[in-house]
């Protein structure tokens, strides 16, 4: 059944395999993507997936997180990302762009910024985002933001691309604005479970009008916020406890699913969790070296970051049970809650997390539980996983094992598999995370790697 096309607003998957938002250090310090990127991208489709969804294109100038990611907050973007995009489709994969904006949760910048503290309402986080206290946007900035997701999504139809998707999880700011725990406002925006949901509702009507109702649009929602974890001190506490704790439930997202669907939203791509990286969205444990080494090269932007390095540098015997709390799941985590939008909500439905055996995909949609299966670290670790699959294999000789480094690891280093016990030596490892970012012969089209890379 995953090999079967579906049609979303006139966008035909070839199969029901896409690969979800993952990327790297592949754009130049301007944001402008480089030959790399479009190497990156082309070897999901050579690999067979049905439809690509990009990283996630931050829509503010300025805003923009991590360093040397892609952006797509101004037309000169447009032709880099073009070329990339017609790689992928001429390959018969379709190809989405996810647009975001990280608000406080900006990982890194070249220099402190106050922009990158924007939320919906001020307040302490611990781990998530460098900077010490977290600001409220005004209103004529949430003006902006939405001005900003409208005037993207015309760059997205310019570039050529099938279709956008807006993340309103990751804890990123919609997803803060969504989150009761997050959200104090008591303006039009917040203090109620509406109006929380008032900046997505902007953000969706404003896309729509600007891409036309034939443009295949979703959204990535969060079914449950999940506040408690990973570890972190989040302060102040919110009224009633069970929004600081844990945030949006399953009731208060499908309604908003419901209202997404009302607005002319063609899917939804569930997910869980607040904040990225999260337990409930990413199998596995948390990579507490790599964390250490992020941290590490944040510490000297704020007073924060220089003690949450610090303290990551306590003994290892205290730090990792502790970052632990919460992880370990290695199952296929948000099925169920994709199978509840689904029959609730009425729209085509993407699960994502845990998902690399082609069993647990075939019953996964079989059973009704979504349309449409996403993967990224199972698919960066075997890119050929959707011909395996056509062969009859049931799972990779050497699956992704959930390790997660290479979701911290690409903020300071090239994007690929940093997990040694996949690799039968340490130079078969660095020969393909330098693969992963060599650039393509503008001639030839075939990858351009250093002289001094190990083959």
């Amino acid at each position: 059944m995953w090999s079967e096309p579906l049609t979303i607003n006139q966008v035909t998957l070839p199969n029901r395999l896409v690969r979800s938002s993952i990327g790297g250090r592949m754009a130049y310090y301007d944001g402008t993507v480089n030959g790399a990127w479009s190497n990156f991208e082309k070897r999901f489709a050579e690999g067979g997936v049905g439809a690509i969804i990009s990283a996630t294109l931050t829509i503010d100038e300025r805003r923009w997180s991590p360093l040397e990611y892609p952006k797509i907050s101004h037309d000169r973007y447009i032709g880099a990302l073009r070329r990339g995009v017609r790689k992928v489709q001429a390959m018969g994969t379709k190809y989405l762009i996810q647009l975001g904006d990280p608000g406080y949760h900006t990982q890194t910048s070249l220099f402190s910024q106050r922009t990158d503290a924007a939320s919906a309402s001020s307040g302490f986080d611990l781990l998530f985002g460098y900077r010490n206290w977290r600001h409220p946007l005004s209103t004529g900035e949430i003006e902006q933001v939405v001005a900003n997701f409208a005037q993207a999504a015309v760059r997205m139809r310019e570039i050529g691309c099938d279709g956008v998707e807006v993340t309103a999880s990751k804890g990123y700011l919609i997803h803060q604005f969504l989150n009761p725990g997050i959200n104090r406002r008591t303006d039009r925006y917040g203090g109620s479970h509406g109006a929380r949901f008032q900046l997505l509702a902007e953000i969706v009507t404003a896309i729509r009008e600007a891409v036309g109702p034939d443009f295949l649009f979703g959204v990535r929602l969060s079914a449950r916020d999940y506040n408690h974890v990973p570890l972190n001190l989040r302060l102040p506490p919110t009224l009633p406890l069970r929004h600081w704790w844990f945030g949006n439930g399953i009731e208060q997202t499908i309604d908003y699913g419901k209202r997404l669907r009302e607005l002319g939203v063609d899917f939804l791509h569930i997910s869980n969790g607040f904040g990225f990286i999260n337990p409930r969205e990413n199998p596995g444990d948390l990579p507490v070296e790599e964390v250490r080494m992020f941290m590490d090269s944040t510490a000297h932007l704020t007073g924060k970051a220089a003690v949450r390095a610090a303290a990551l540098r306590l003994p290892k015997a205290v730090v990792r049970p502790l970052m632990n709390l919460g992880w370990g799941d290695k199952g296929t985590l948000n099925l169920d809650d994709a199978r509840r939008f689904r029959q609730e909500v009425g729209l085509p439905v993407i699960a994502n997390g845990g998902f690399q055996r082609r069993p647990d995909i075939e019953r996964a949609l079989s059973s009704g539980a979504c349309d449409v299966v996403s993967m990224a670290r199972p698919l960066l670790a075997n890119p050929d996983l959707p011909k395996l699959f056509e062969q009859g294999v049931e799972a990779p000789a050497r699956p992704c094992t959930f390790c997660s480094r290479c979701t911290i690891r690409t903020t300071t280093f090239p994007l690929g598999c940093y997990d040694r016990s996949r690799f039968d030596s340490d130079e078969q490892m660095e020969a393909q995370i330098i693969s992963w970012s060599a650039t393509l012969d503008p001639i030839t089209d075939e990858p351009v790697t250093s002289p001094g890379a190990h083959s």
